[in-house]
């Protein structure tokens, strides 16, 4: 191996170590949350808004993220953010009331909102077009992918310890890859038209009003939003209601996510063969019949009668859906705009789900069944967008074969 190849391969480790530690952070709360709960005298409500803080942080900064980047450059930007969430996570662990948790939950969203996208254009700026390049893009994805799962072990397991060394963990491998990133991420330049104060783009509105990418936006926000409500409402019937062990309760878990991972790598290639509107859709009624049959069932009939069959229907509607979601957001937009609606669909993502969850969580003061009553009626909101993306998609193609028959006349 050449001193390029080991220097590369050293930076995409740096990089996708990073991308494993800001894709469980969705996740390594969710089990703790009672715990937390119990420690500052919390109702399961007050204790959502730790998620949802984290979602606010992350979605609202998206776009400010690529503002940056472009005007002080990716290393610069990716490394004070690696510091920052190093920081917070450990004022996280250490913090006495839940003003200063929620704080630093907000923090560690705007820091992944600044790294994770800035990952995918360092690997895109330095990594060789082709096969090198494609090859880093899957490894990327796969430890983003993998996250959430390990999120939720990982949450399991140091909960039965402390909550706090599950927030702490974090802090300690984020500045260890800030010290290596000091030395790994190449140096850039900021983008000139940025740099200068320019912010005009007059193609800007053309590309929020795509119906892609507003169809991807809401079914997205639906998907999510479903998948954190149900992980709040599991979270406390598993551990309040059934007496299990965080632990347990991460394992029980682990089907919303292991899809996903397992076929992160091959996704891609799945979509380009079935197509995004085909897999959205079918992503869509796994998903709905998951939440649904958690809604109607749930942990009170046993888990696997209960339970297994409701996360295993989440976990493959995650897995269809997720690429193909992301697919049909950028669908037919300039490479030069591409960042822009990444961003949108991103942000959309997460303000959505934190709303979502927001409104499972007020929900369920007044009991399950409203709570889980929400968790659906989102879920088949989220369908019927697929449903009519894929009627959409089916016109469309008519429309061309047509076009392709008569133009071969």
């Amino acid at each position: 191996m050449n001193g390029t190849s080991t220097r590369l391969g050293a930076l995409l480790l740096l990089l996708s170590g990073n991308m494993l530690i800001d894709a469980l952070e969705v996740s390594t709360l969710a089990v703790a949350l009672p715990a937390i709960g119990a420690d500052f005298g919390l109702s399961p409500s007050a204790t959502s808004w730790f998620m949802t803080g984290f979602a606010a942080g992350f979605g609202g900064s998206i776009l400010l993220g690529n503002w940056l980047t472009d005007r002080y450059g990716r290393r610069q930007v990716y490394l004070y953010a690696l510091l920052g969430f190093a920081v917070a996570s450990v004022l996280a662990a250490v913090a006495q009331d839940p003003y200063l948790l929620a704080a630093t939950r907000v923090v560690k969203g705007v820091c992944v909102a600044f790294t994770a996208p800035t990952g995918v254009a360092i690997i895109a700026r330095t990594f060789p077009e082709g096969a090198t390049r494609n090859r880093a893009l899957a490894v990327y994805s796969l430890f983003g992918a993998s996250g959430f799962s390990v999120g939720l072990l990982r949450s399991g397991a140091l909960t039965e310890v402390s909550w706090r060394w599950t927030l702490f963990v974090s802090g300690p491998a984020a500045l260890l890859l800030y010290l290596a990133g000091l030395r790994i991420i190449p140096r850039d330049r900021p983008t000139p038209a940025a740099a200068s104060g320019r912010g005009d783009d007059p193609g800007a509105i053309a590309v929020l009003t795509r119906p892609g990418l507003l169809r991807s936006a809401g079914g997205a926000a639906a998907l999510n939003g479903g998948l954190w409500g149900i992980l709040l409402l599991a979270t406390y019937e598993f551990q309040t209601g059934l007496g299990w062990s965080p632990l347990v309760t991460g394992l029980a878990l682990l089907p919303t996510s292991v899809p996903l991972a397992v076929s992160a790598v091959h996704m891609g290639r799945v979509v380009g063969r079935v197509g995004a509107a085909r897999l959205i859709l079918a992503g869509s009624l796994a998903a709905f019949a998951g939440f649904f049959w958690y809604a109607v069932a749930g942990p009170e009939h046993g888990y696997l009668i209960g339970v297994l069959p409701a996360v295993s229907g989440i976990g493959v509607g995650m897995m269809l859906s997720f690429s193909a979601l992301h697919v049909q957001a950028v669908s037919g937009v300039t490479p030069g705009r591409q960042a822009l609606a990444t961003g949108l669909y991103q942000t959309s993502v997460q303000i959505g789900g934190g709303l979502v969850l927001a409104l499972v969580a007020a929900a369920a003061l007044a009991g399950r069944s409203l709570a889980t009553a929400v968790v659906v009626a989102v879920s088949a909101a989220g369908l019927l967008i697929a449903v009519s993306g894929s009627v959409t998609g089916q016109r469309d193609r008519e429309r061309r074969a047509s076009w392709t028959q008569s133009r071969s006349m």
